[in-house]
């Protein structure tokens, strides 16, 4: 039961650190598909 415990407190830890993680990577879509001399996409 401590082992289960322990497996399950670990998948929350990486759960949350991944959401974290993730987050960083992500740009608004406006940042994201514009260029910087100005042409549309």
């Amino acid at each position: 039961m401590k082992v289960f415990l322990i497996s399950c407190a670990v998948a929350v830890i990486v759960a949350v650190g991944s959401v974290y993680a993730l987050a960083g990577f992500q740009r608004p879509a406006d940042v994201a598909f514009s260029s910087k001399s100005g042409v549309r996409l």
